[in-house]
């Protein structure tokens, strides 16, 4: 090597060492202030409130964790170099912090991704609550409007078989079915004739509300467990990286 590439070389560490710990420190402070402005203001009570924080805390913790790791770089480039002299005291090293720190984040996403499946399983039980519901609601809808039907036709009907022409005209238009007529002088008949076609009917309906219930039930379990799954893990492996700079950290630093 030069006397020029070693004078570069001697340069360029202390500056990357530099670089490396105002770019770690300025992405822990930002990812902080960013945790308060998502935390606040608190609403633990609200079961989507809690989903969606954990969802954005865990979505956003890997930022503090890279800078962590730049910061302590920083610090390790300027130990080789020998530009590293220690804090006087534990306390005032910023590194013990920046450890503290990560242990103190690594318990708490251990924690959110337990908050994160309990706000799951309460959300989607609500979702269940609201699909089964509004099934219960249209089927209420589909037998009062049935029933309305239902009268309004037997008015309608009667008075077509008291009159003849009409009830012909009512058939030759496609109106009615032709099998009407058999019904003339058989209002009982009549009557049965009717309630058959309204129990058809509300079997058809019935069966779209059923499929259409399964369908949305089957949605909020997927979705429920995409969630879940996605975002407990990632917490989970939050929680491992934080652990492992927090403690090794701390532990090199006490036994220095």
């Amino acid at each position: 090597m030069t006397s020029e590439q070693g004078t570069f070389g001697a340069t360029a560490s202390p500056l990357a060492a530099l670089a490396l710990k105002a770019v770690g420190l300025v992405a822990i402070l930002s990812a902080l202030l960013d945790y308060l402005i998502l935390l606040f203001p608190l609403n633990l009570t609200n079961t989507q409130w809690q989903l969606a924080t954990t969802t954005q805390l865990v979505d956003r913790g890997i930022v503090p964790l890279v800078g962590m790791a730049m910061l302590l770089a920083g610090f390790w480039i300027d130990s080789q170099v020998g530009r590293n002299p220690g804090a006087k005291s534990l306390f005032a090293d910023l590194r013990f912090w920046v450890c503290a720190l990560a242990s103190l984040l690594g318990l708490v996403y251990l924690l959110l991704s337990l908050l994160h499946l309990n706000a799951v399983r309460l959300s989607s039980r609500t979702a269940l609550e609201q699909v089964n519901a509004e099934a219960t609601q249209a089927t209420t809808e589909l037998e009062q409007r049935l029933s309305a039907e239902l009268g309004q036709q037997q008015t309608q009907l009667g008075a077509l078989l008291e009159n003849p022409n009409l009830l012909s005209q009512a058939i030759q238009s496609g109106q009615l079915p032709p099998e009407i007529q058999q019904y003339q002088n058989n209002p009982e008949g009549l009557n049965q004739f009717l309630q058959q076609r309204a129990d058809q009917a509300r079997q058809q309906i019935q069966t779209e509300i059923g499929t259409r219930r399964s369908d949305a039930e089957r949605r909020v379990k997927t979705e429920a467990r995409k969630s879940a799954i996605r975002t407990s893990i990632n917490s989970l492996l939050l929680a491992v990286g934080y652990s492992v700079i927090g403690w090794t950290g701390l532990r090199r630093l006490l036994r220095a």
